[in-house]
């Protein structure tokens, strides 16, 4: 049973409105915070930057301040962070923030427009976050998962804090990557992850057949693999069955499928396209991955492959994904791990089938 989950959630501390709330970063993700904050008939009071991003800019029609300004401006006040990062640098950067501030990262799904991450939400699915809870295999996913829901709901970055693990560990430990791997990576980006798992094999593996539905994203994929060989890249989305869909097209890796998209992209199934073995099954596809799933059940059911599932793109995807794993295979051992990110972006479910 799910202990000690954070039950103050960051909806109820912003309608307090007893701090003027400052945003931290500008960009795509303030837009969507704005969005909710309108939602709650909530105003920002100011927005900062990092130092080396302030020449004078204006955001959503207020001028665009540097941190030193804002703590002349006012007494105290709220930050909201609005933009994602991961190197050292900038998370050091901010933890001493939140040292001095009040700070929060609040969750809003990358897909789904279902919003804000809320107590309400949680008590609607609090069964299957339950279910979920209780299907994870080891104690650091148990915690994993208890951070990641107070994160979540609160927007207190110390339980993000708390929750990182290192990816080695994931490699090396749970899937014990070797050298003999048959690799499906769906959103395969530019390859980025691809390198990565060639790092834990000594650059060995027996095939490796890619996904990658963005054109700009596909182009790069093959310039950094085209001296890989056994490897066959595919302009595709993994979806649970052939279809064109239309794609929101965005910046980097996250364009994504979406009811407002005006690009058509071609979707097919694992199971459709994939005829030969697979020991290893990689998904970080924008909140398609339940989709996914479901497309490469016979892939799953016959060959039992190491599963590497990203579950942050939707609210539901935490306990969603861990259930739809376990429906596909029973069998399956499965794991939770959050690597170094703010907000919870690179909360990654594990699954395998030990010896």
């Amino acid at each position: 049973m799910i202990k000690e989950i954070c039950k103050s959630d960051l909806k109820s501390r912003l309608l307090k409105k007893d701090k003027p709330v400052i945003l931290y970063g500008m960009g795509n993700g303030a837009d969507m915070i704005i969005e909710e904050l309108e939602k709650m008939n909530i105003e920002f009071s100011d927005v900062f930057a990092s130092d080396d991003f302030v020449r004078g800019q204006f955001f959503h029609g207020k001028k665009v301040l540097t941190l030193s300004q804002i703590e002349e401006k006012y007494e105290d006040f709220l930050i909201l962070m609005t933009f994602a990062v991961h190197d050292d640098k900038t998370i050091d950067f901010v933890k001493n923030l939140s040292l001095k501030h009040e700070v929060y990262s609040p969750t809003v799904p990358v897909v789904s427009g279902k919003g804000l991450f809320t107590l309400d939400f949680y008590n609607e699915h609090e069964k299957e976050f339950e279910k979920a809870f209780s299907l994870l295999s080891d104690e650091k996913s148990r915690e994993t998962f208890i951070n990641i829901l107070s994160f979540k709901l609160s927007g207190k970055l110390s339980f993000l804090f708390n929750s990182y693990s290192e990816k080695s560990e994931v490699y090396e430990k749970l899937l014990k990557l070797n050298e003999s791997e048959s690799i499906v990576d769906l959103g395969a980006y530019d390859g980025d992850t691809i390198k990565e798992f060639l790092a834990f094999t000594k650059e060995k593996y027996e095939t490796i057949t890619a996904f990658e539905p963005d054109e700009k994203n596909f182009r790069k994929l093959l310039k950094n693999t085209e001296n890989l060989e056994n490897i066959t890249c595919l302009n595709i989305g993994a979806w649970d069955k052939k279809e064109t869909l239309f794609f929101e097209k965005k910046a980097g890796r996250n364009s994504k499928q979406s009811s407002a998209g005006t690009f058509p992209v071609n979707f097919d199934s694992v199971d459709n396209v994939i005829s030969h073995k697979v020991s290893f099954l990689k998904m970080d596809i924008e909140g398609a991955e339940k989709n996914a799933l479901e497309g490469a059940k016979e892939t799953i059911r016959r060959y039992k492959p190491k599963l590497y599932v990203c579950a942050y793109h939707r609210n539901e995807d935490l306990y969603e994904l861990i259930l739809k794993i376990n429906e596909l295979s029973p069998d399956y051992k499965i794991y939770l791990r959050q690597h170094k990110y703010i907000p919870a972006w690179e909360c990654n479910i594990y699954a395998c089938v030990e010896d």
